[in-house]
């Protein structure tokens, strides 16, 4: 069954960013160990939403509406992620586990991908 791997993280909490949370060789690592079991199907990682954040929405109208970056009171951001390949959610919970992106200042989110 296939799963994403979100990985979360909150703007204003100290454990997360440059200045806190797992380093990038931390994140390396774990890229290089779950791409070597064979369970990854794809995967990315998100620049900052500042250098090229977009919300399309439609209003109240039912017009879509195009606004530069998320709301100031989002304080949750995703900063990558892993569509993975595994027999089932315990699976996919050990994987989010390992992940450097559940350290302090972050969590990763778990959803199952629909199958069509």
């Amino acid at each position: 069954m296939k799963y994403a791997l979100l990985l979360m993280g909150h703007v204003d909490d100290p454990n997360c960013g440059e200045d806190g949370g797992a380093s990038p060789e931390e994140f390396f690592a774990f890229d290089k160990e779950i791409t070597e079991a064979g369970v990854v199907v794809t995967s990315f990682a998100l620049e900052d939403d500042a250098a090229a954040g977009v919300i399309v929405q439609t209003d109240g109208a039912g017009e879509r509406v195009v606004s530069s970056g998320p709301y100031a009171e989002v304080r949750e951001f995703v900063g990558g992620g892993y569509i993975i390949d595994v027999p089932g959610i315990d699976e996919a919970i050990d994987w989010a586990k390992k992940s450097p992106g559940s350290a302090p200042g972050g969590h990763v989110e778990i959803r199952a991908v629909a199958p069509y």
